[in-house]
Parts: C-alpha cells; structure tokens; sequence
C-alpha cells in the first residue's frame, strides 16, 4: 500500500492548489452559495476544459484519464481545502463511480464519456427521508412493464439533485427487503412525473435536493436485481473519497488558526506564544496528520481494490470526520469573538464540517461498519 505520493502527483497538486485559489476565492465561495443552484456553469467549464479534473479516475476507454483513486483522492483534498462550490462529488465521485461498478459496456460507453468532459452532471440518489444510508433504507420501488420500469418514491439528501441532468437510482423491487433485488436505475433529470426541490441544510456551499418520484420512466442500469454489491463498492469508495476531501477542509483551517494565533497580540505578545495555546495547536496538527494518513491509506487501498477497503474506508470516513469537525471548533475558538461572526470565513468550513460528519454515515456508525468488516 502506498503512503507517500510520487514528484508527478506533488506537482499535480501544487497546480490545483493554484488553479483553485484563484477560481475558488472566499468572495467565490459566498457569491455561489447563495444562489439556488449553487455553482456556476462558466467556472465549471474552466474545471473540466483547463485540468480534466471530472475524467480523472475515468478510465481512458471511455473517455477519461485513466487514473486512479489516489489522484481523485488529491482533486478532492484541494476542494474541499478551497470549499469548491460544484458538483463535482456528485458527478464523478459517486454517479461516475456506481455506472463503473455497475452498468454495462454499452451503458459504461454512453455516460462516461459525458461525465467525463463535464457536459452531463450527474448524481447518485439513494438515501430516503428516514436518513439511512445502508440498504435497509431503500423503500422507493421500481415495477417492470413490457421491458420498462416506473418508479414510485421518495430520495432525499441527493447532492445537486436539483440541477443534475442525469440522476442514478437505487430501488427495489416491490415487496423484497434487505440487499434483495436491489436494482440501479437512470434518469433524466427533466423526466416527466419527477419533481425535484432543493433542501434548506446547514451547509449552503453544498446543495441537497428532495426528488419525488411519481411512476417516473427509467432505464435499467446494469443487472436486475443484482445492485447490493456495486451499491456496497460505490459507498465504500465514496467514503475514501469523502476522507480525502475532508482532510483538505481540516488543513485549511489548522492553518488559517495557526496563522490567526501568530498575528492576534494580546498582553504585548501574540497569542501564539502562550503555553495553552501552543498545547492546542499541537492537538490540532496531530490530529489533522492522522486523519490525513488514513484518508491517503483508503484512498491507496481503493486504487488498489484491496479487500480490506471497508473497514480502512471506514477508518478514514470516522477519523477525518472528528479530526475535521474538532478543528473547526478549535478554530472558531482561537478566532475569540471574531470567529463567531458572519464575516469571518471560518464558518463557511465549520459548517462543511459539520455536514460532512454526517454525510454517508457518522463515525459511530463507521466504527460498526469496521467491526462488521474486521468481524469482531
């Protein structure tokens, strides 16, 4: 397993760095989540036409760069330390994700390529209003008629759900329960009987939608009856994903408190030469270095499909959850008053933070998932 990140990938990341400080300022940021789609087409163009950056971990048959996850995982670490505003975790980590573990060659030619170049936005919808994020949450159904399928329910906390122009569903068929025929579904984002509504979430720099479902026609994706284990795949991959791009948001604002201590003077020295406060900058790089070590350890472990993905997925999604969410708190802190504030930038990360620690599962349910894996 790989833990050190080769010249190449170092280089990479210090062009994103870059490339996303200018396009993705805190002026940027605040413009962008207060419109109701939540990102800008023009801003998404230069992503894709400029870097590539939605065919990354697409493989080079269907029109990606052929990549593996250790790169996403860096695409993702600099987002989330710049509070990209896109739907870029939508398309490529989750909805590019499930048709490579689940459609066909035919159906794997036909989207990926769009996904790929950025002109098709894609989601994956798959958590319902009771907010479980396994399979045992799946009520929507999905009923055969003379070869098509209608489906009938309700998907909730989709990401840009609202703006997607293809949406991948989970649905079962009537009557099963469990990991029982469990099927993938595409959908237009426009089909007729769909009704799609953004949510009102703590977090505007990631929008959410509620997507009814009222006999909407849909396409198959992949084998009938047979999604478990993709959908199994896809989170545990997601959840690698989710890591990295949280570690990048925790780095941003150990900094950001490091930086704040160094210049803040209080008693005719700055703050940061105080005993507490040194003690609590440590606490915080500690933290932030471990959760970035397993981040890159599940990140390593998905290119490389090792089998025991889940629990180090798992791992990281607990680890990078806390250490995020902790530092976050300790930077409103060390800001004093300030930090409070709507004007102060901390905020917009405590709540990605806090979004995140709960998005595809929080570390309680994360250390379950480990035990269930490891089977103690």
């Amino acid at each position: 397993m790989q833990f050190s990140f080769t010249s190449e990938q170092e280089e990479f990341r210090s062009i994103l760095r870059r490339f996303l400080e200018a396009k993705s300022p805190a002026t940027a940021v605040r413009r962008l989540m207060e419109t109701e789609t939540g990102w800008d087409r023009t801003a998404w163009h230069d992503l894709n036409q400029q870097l590539g950056l939605t065919a990354v971990h697409i493989p080079e048959d269907y029109g990606g760069q052929g990549f593996s996850f250790v790169e996403l995982g860096i695409v993702l670490e600099e987002m989330g330390r710049a509070l990209l505003c896109a739907p870029y975790f939508a398309s490529t980590a989750l909805a590019a994700t499930a048709i490579l573990n689940a459609g066909t060659e035919a159906q794997k030619r036909e989207w990926l390529p769009q996904i790929a170049n950025g002109s098709c936005i894609a989601t994956l919808a798959f958590t319902e209003p009771n907010g479980r994020w396994d399979t045992s949450g799946v009520e929507m159904t999905a009923i055969s008629s003379d070869g098509r399928f209608r489906l009938d329910g309700v998907k909730s906390f989709v990401l840009d759900g609202h703006t997607a122009d293809l949406i991948v569903v989970l649905a079962r068929r009537p009557g099963s329960t469990g990991n029982d025929s469990l099927s993938f579904f595409t959908v237009p984002g426009n089909a007729s009987g769909l009704a799609r509504r953004p949510l009102q979430v703590l977090d505007p720099t990631r929008k959410q939608a509620r997507l009814e479902f009222r006999s909407v026609e849909a396409d198959l994706l992949g084998e009938e009856g047979a999604a478990a284990a993709p959908f199994a795949k896809t989170m545990t991959q997601a959840a690698a994903c989710l890591a990295n791009e949280m570690v990048g948001g925790a780095e941003r604002l150990r900094q950001s408190a490091l930086d704040y201590a160094t210049l803040r003077v209080q008693f005719g020295r700055t703050i940061a030469s105080f005993q507490s406060m040194k003690h609590k900058q440590a606490d915080m790089l500690v933290d932030v270095e471990l959760a970035k070590s397993a981040a890159y350890a599940a990140a390593s472990a998905a290119a490389e499909d090792n089998a025991d993905l889940p629990a180090i997925a798992s791992l990281a999604k607990a680890a990078a959850s806390e250490a995020y969410m902790q530092t976050a708190i300790s930077t409103i802190q060390i800001h004093g008053g300030i930090g409070f504030t709507w004007d102060n930038d901390t905020h917009l990360w405590f709540k990605r933070a806090k979004s995140s620690e709960v998005f595809l599962g929080d570390p309680a349910w994360h250390r379950e998932l480990i035990m269930r894996a490891w089977n103690v």
